[in-house]
């Protein structure tokens, strides 16, 4: 299999989906919190909101792939469930008795068992011990409730742990302490599953934080990298290094935006829903800034320019005169809602067609106003994780545009900046 992503608005054939599970009713109001949650799901409807999510977008065509389905897939090979163990058992926090019996639990488990594990973690009380081998002192001062291997409920954001540039995947290094075993499972699932067989990398988890709501395709080889609480300057310029270097790209805009809870990554307060449009947070279009960081000559280090506008760095990078802005709700109270309520995260499937979520009635409206058609989808329970749309997916292959009734032209095409 081969895929392909140079934009935010080719067709989409092929999409990364982590449907929830147990690692939800793991949520509590005593761990919700440092677990990265402002509410507690309801499990079952929240999984009938994914379900229909998922159906929608099987219904205009798009391949659907289950990220525990792929990791059980990965898991039935020795290497990499020799790898994931490993990666449990480092944590220092067990202590050497403890660690044993954690091993000698996860050794007896099947590779559909073993994947629920790693994704909904390991309670004390689910530990198997003995009289004869108990779990020592750690396991003996940790609550019942406590976590062995903590669970992974953020995991249903499967765009931040990997963003695909051209024909190579970018494995992030998440931020936040709860969430940085996500990106070890989906670095597993592209190096070991034979579907991924042959992919090669734009970045690594062990590299500066990066995140893959931070990084938006505008268009071929013209990427965008918001800096903020996940992703740092560091994070950008690494990213940048990297995509010169593969000849992925050949700008890069890196966007400061506040460091809030509201506006974690870049498509908390943008996205793109046409070649030429994006729905941006009107209370923070104006100020946006962009730094442009381009290739230096004969290996020297990146050129960096700005900052200036967002808007005018990222029109003159994609060769466009001006880019549309849809705003978000019609006042600032409204937009402040909506954008809260993930209303600037919409999912494009093709140039003027997006995924939002149902409840952001005003920014659909003015979506539907500009052109551009808005499948709505329930997120009363998903939106709970802080997420919309496109935070839930992440795209393997779109068609490049001009191509978008053909998600694999690419196919026919060289590998390079952008296919020519």
């Amino acid at each position: 299999m081969s895929h392909y992503v140079d934009s935010e608005v080719g067709r989409l054939g092929t999409v990364m989906l982590h449907r929830p599970g147990p690692e939800l009713a793991r949520l509590t109001p005593r761990n919700s919190g440092s677990l990265l949650f402002d509410a507690i799901p309801w499990v079952s409807r929240a999984q009938e909101e994914h379900d229909a999510f998922a159906a929608a977008l099987r219904e205009r065509g798009v391949e659907v792939l289950h990220l525990a389905e792929l990791l059980t897939e990965t898991l039935a090979g020795d290497d990499a469930r020799a790898e994931l163990t490993e990666q449990v058992l480092r944590s220092p926090r067990l202590g050497d008795q403890l660690r044993a019996r954690v091993a000698a639990h996860l050794a007896y488990l099947d590779p559909a068992t073993l994947a629920s594990v790693l994704i909904a973690g390991l309670a004390h009380e689910e530990l198997r011990v003995s009289r004869e081998r108990p779990g020592g002192l750690v396991y003996q001062l940790m609550d019942r409730h406590d976590f062995v291997i903590d669970p992974l409920p953020n995991l249903l954001f499967t765009r931040d742990s990997s963003v695909w540039i051209g024909g190579r995947v970018a494995v992030t290094s998440l931020a936040m302490p709860a969430r940085r075993r996500e990106s070890t499972l989906t670095d597993a699932i592209y190096r070991h599953h034979p579907r991924f067989a042959g992919t090669e990398f734009a970045y690594h988890p062990g590299m500066e934080h990066l995140e893959g709501g931070d990084v938006l395709l505008l268009a071929p080889g013209v990427l965008a990298v918001g800096v903020g609480e996940r992703t740092t300057p560091a994070g950008a310029e690494r990213l940048a290094r990297q995509v010169f270097a593969a000849d992925l790209a050949h700008s890069i805009l890196v966007v400061p935006i506040a460091q809030e809870r509201a506006t974690m990554h870049l498509d908390t307060v943008c996205t793109m829903v046409d070649i030429d449009a994006v729905l941006m947070y009107p209370n923070i279009a104006s100020t946006l800034v962009a730094y442009t960081v381009t290739a230096g000559t004969d290996g020297e280090d990146p050129l960096v320019e700005g900052p200036v506008p967002f808007l005018r760095a990222a029109a003159d990078a994609m060769n466009l005169d001006q880019l549309r802005v849809i705003d978000t709700g019609l006042d600032p109270v409204t937009a402040e809602r909506e954008q809260w309520d993930d209303g600037n995260n919409t999912l494009a499937l093709a140039p003027r067609l997006c995924v939002s979520y149902e409840r952001n009635t005003e920014t659909n409206a003015q979506l539907e106003r500009a052109g551009i058609e808005v499948l709505s989808i329930a997120g009363s329970e998903l939106g709970s994780g802080r997420g919309g749309p496109r935070c839930m997916s992440c795209p393997l292959l779109r068609a490049p545009l001009g191509q978008e009734a053909d998600p694999a032209a690419h196919l026919r095409r060289p590998r390079g900046l952008s296919g020519e």
